[in-house]
């Protein structure tokens, strides 16, 4: 990962941050332990399939009197406290709201990460993207065998990073769907039965080539997840996507929606939909991993 230069973006609106904040500290619990280490919440996995979580400050921090600057001694004990549990040293946070932990990190040996962070708020206008041509967009049910293939999409188009177009298609796509174990499929039937995840994808004749999830939480949610095969890139699926789940989320009682962009040429197709830069999401891990990735 390389820092996202935002240096072109307009200023943030810091005022729903007060709720992201507590989203972004609930969202995790329902499949993770929330461990109290220092100034920080380390989130550990503990359902089958899903994958590593990450530490976060303390959400209790955020806009009170009380401790809100962290340096590197914070970070030695939550790495320490990773190693104990047996989880890689990872950390989210949204910039403004612990502005010194980016300094923190990078003088612990952390590379820092940065993107845009951006979101409908509740009197936005959600505007519609063209549909590519070809392709309906889907929010699924639970139990629709699309899911299954959606996620085989994400672990291609997440196994090549960036939005250029590519030759990786149906047939990573079809060798991903195979690999999906009955863990994998039972937390994901499981998570999108408790409404905890909503899918949308885009199909054309060669079947799902885009795919995303909105997790709500109460009157917010977080797009995630959206991801391409690198062979049916550029045409505008995931602004699609993107759209679908965000207008699903406003028909079911959401009042804010959030998303991370990759970059600020990302965030401007998301700001054509309606969304608007909110504050700097923010990860920090060890340069060897990193470099591994």
């Amino acid at each position: 990962m390389t820092d996202s230069s935002l240096t072109d973006s307009p200023l943030p609106d810091l005022s729903l941050l007060t709720r992201i904040e507590p989203y972004l500290d609930c969202v995790p619990r329902s499949e993770a332990a929330a461990l109290a280490v220092g100034a920080f919440t380390l989130f550990v996995a503990d359902a089958p399939g899903a994958g590593s979580y990450y530490a976060r400050p303390a959400v209790a921090a955020f806009g009170s009197p009380g401790r809100t600057s962290l340096d590197t001694a914070d970070i030695d004990f939550l790495r320490q406290e990773c190693a104990a549990v047996g989880v890689p040293l990872s950390i989210e946070w949204v910039d403004e709201a612990c502005p010194s932990l980016a300094a923190a990190a990078g003088a612990a040996g952390l590379v820092v990460n940065r993107r845009p962070l951006l979101a409908l708020g509740p009197a936005a206008t959600l505007t519609a993207p063209p549909i590519p041509a070809g392709a309906q967009v889907k929010v699924l049910v639970a139990g629709d065998p699309l899911s299954a293939v959606g996620r085989a999409v994400a672990e291609v188009g997440f196994g090549f990073p960036g939005t250029e177009r590519g030759v990786a298609g149906t047939a990573q796509r079809e060798g991903q769907l195979a690999l999906l174990t009955p863990e994998i499929l039972a937390r994901m039937e499981r998570r999108a039965a408790a409404g905890e995840t909503v899918t949308a994808v885009s199909v054309t004749v060669a079947g799902v080539v885009c795919v995303g999830q909105h997790q709500p939480v109460g009157t917010v949610t977080e797009i995630v997840g959206v991801a391409t095969l690198p062979v049916a890139r550029r045409k505008g699926h995931a602004a699609a996507v993107t759209f679908a789940l965000a207008a699903h989320a406003l028909a079911h009682g959401i009042e804010v929606v959030l998303l991370s962009a990759d970059d600020e040429s990302v965030a401007r197709i998301y700001r054509r939909l309606g969304f608007r830069l909110v504050g700097t999401s923010c990860s920090a891990e060890p340069k060897d991993v990193v470099d591994g990735q």
